[in-house]
Formats: structure tokens, sequence, C-alpha cells
């Protein structure tokens, strides 16, 4: 039998609790459960309660109708959205940069927390971790009026560098094939420094214990690194990298837009499907095509998260997020 508390209410009357029920836990807790509550509340609103626009991707809506009363069409905006040839395009272009993304911030920032963690001089330290965290702070809005400036085809920072020694400019808004490049490049100056500090942190709560022990042993500063604190910093690097995999059909809107714009002439390299389905409402008002193609992502972002958890737990189970 489960067990059961007695506590005496305002009125002097005998409450009884179970130990291992859901009242106990949130009275026993309530401090930590208010913390929670503005989280809670902030998700409930803006993710929860619009899940029930979903039945638009299902619907030939009407705005004076309403999302209820349009009337149903079955799959039709689904199979419009993949006979129109942008399907492929879109979730392309969206894997392929978050491939980018992951790869090079990864790489890049265990390489920066492992550099930085060796410093022994402290106010380098906290100077450079205070640099390369300062542009997770700027707006994405921001950062395009930064791009315009160096890549504009006229008077941009770089063309005006090329042609002051005597070299060709170069059409960077006419040239797609070079904006992947360019988005890593200003992905990883806003990105690496927080990562950074997640992975510094992880580092400097390793046993010094296991490294005294490999200096006495004869190992170099090299295979420290390769055989101690790569190993030890794995599971961290797992977990933020099966965070990555499952926002890897999300392009980021904000970054996408601010820096490419409706620049029609990028979009065969650099439009994604969060961009793509803003001009499906801003420019054509297709709200039923829009929803469709957001649960189609929201679909594709399922399977990849649980996916890549069952092949974490398959082969380290204790790096699994569930």
């Amino acid at each position: 039998m489960s067990k059961v508390l007695c506590e005496t209410g305002h009125s002097g009357k005998k409450v009884r609790l179970r130990k291992n029920g859901i009242l106990h836990e949130l009275l026993k807790n309530k401090t930590i459960y208010l913390m929670m509550l503005p989280g809670i509340l902030f998700f409930f609103i803006f993710a929860y309660i619009p899940m029930v626009g979903v039945i638009m991707a299902f619907k030939d809506y009407n705005i004076k109708k309403g999302i209820f009363g349009s009337s149903w069409n079955g799959l039709d905006n689904f199979k419009f959205f993949f006979s129109s040839g942008d399907a492929f395009r879109i979730t392309f272009n969206t894997v392929y940069m978050n491939l980018l993304f992951l790869i090079f911030s990864t790489v890049i920032s265990v390489a920066l927390a492992i550099f930085l963690n060796g410093v022994t001089k402290k106010v380098f330290k906290k100077v450079t971790q205070s640099v390369m965290f300062l542009p997770y702070f700027v707006s994405w809005a921001i950062v395009g009026i930064i791009t315009q400036g160096f890549f504009a085809s006229e008077n941009g920072a770089i063309n005006s560098f090329l042609k002051s020694i005597n070299m060709e400019p170069v059409s960077w808004n006419s040239s797609p094939e070079l904006w992947p490049f360019i988005l890593v490049i200003f992905y990883l100056w806003k990105w690496c420094g927080y990562n950074v500090v997640i992975y510094l942190a992880t580092i400097t709560g390793f046993d010094t214990e296991c490294f005294e022990a490999a200096a006495i042993d004869g190992a170099s500063k090299f295979q420290q690194i390769r055989y101690i604190t790569i190993p030890l910093l794995m599971p961290t690097i797992i977990i933020l990298t099966l965070l990555q995999i499952g926002k890897i059909f999300y392009g980021d809107f904000g970054m996408f837009y601010s820096i490419i714009g409706d620049n029609g002439i990028l979009y065969a390299t650099t439009d994604v499907i969060d961009t793509y389905v803003y001009r499906a409402l801003r420019l054509m008002s297709d709200f039923g095509m829009a929803s469709a193609v957001g649960l189609y992502q929201s679909l594709m972002c399922f399977v990849m998260v649980f996916g890549s958890n069952l092949l974490v737990r398959k082969y380290q189970s204790d790096a699994a997020l569930f």
C-alpha cells in the first residue's frame, strides 16, 4: 500500500495526501514549480496552443470562414508543395546548411575550448572568452547590415579592397555558390563563443588527477588531449549534437532572411524551409500550403530526433537524451 501523509488544513480538518501523489509533490517542491511556471506558460501559450492551427494543412483555408469553418481538402496542400519542384531544393538546402553549421561549429568550438583551457594567463583567457561570446548578443538584423557593408557589389569593403590591389571585384549578390560558405562564417562568428563556454565549463570540471598521472607517465599535451580530454568531452559533444540534429530541418529564419533577404538569385543555395514558408504567406497568402510545409518540417525534425537518439542509445546508452 502506498504511504499516506496527514496534514491539517485551515479548517482544522486533516487532509490525506499520498506520499507519491502529484499534490504532495507540488506542495513539497512548490518553490521550484513556481520558478518553472513562467517557462511553462510561455511554451503552453506560444508552442502548444498554436498546434490547433495544424489542421490548416488539410484545409482550403478561407480567412473569412476561419480555421474551423474552411472546407477540408485532404492532402491537396501537400501534393501542391511536393509537385511544385521546390520541396527537394529547400529540404536539401536546409539539411546541407545545418550539417555545415554542425560540423564546423563542433570542431572549431571544441578546439577553441581545449586551447583556452590550456592558457595560463587569466587576463588573456577572460578577455578572449568575452570577445568570442559578445557576437552571441548581436541581432541577426545587425549582422545583415554588416554583411551588406562587406559584400555590396559596388562599394562593399571587400570589393573596394580588391580594386585597391588591382583585382577584379566579385559580384557577390549574383553568385549563389559562394553564399553557403559565407553563411557558415557568420554562423561561426555568432555561435562559436556560446558553444565554447559550454565545452570549457565541461573541461574545467574534469578530474585533474588523470592529467597529472598521464604527465608522470610521459604523455605529451597532444596525447592528453587525444586520450583523456576528447573521450571525457564526448558525452557533452553527443548531447549538443543530438540537439542540433533535432533542428536539422529548421533553418534559422532570422539569419537567412536578414542576410539573404529577397534576393531571388541566391535562392538556389540559400532558400530554406522557413524562408519558403514566409514567402508563401507574405507573397501568395497561401495559408494552407504554408501550414503543410510547416507540418512536414516538424515531422521530419521529430523523426531525426528519435532516430539519432536511438542510434546513440544503441552504441552509447549513457549519452542518449532519453
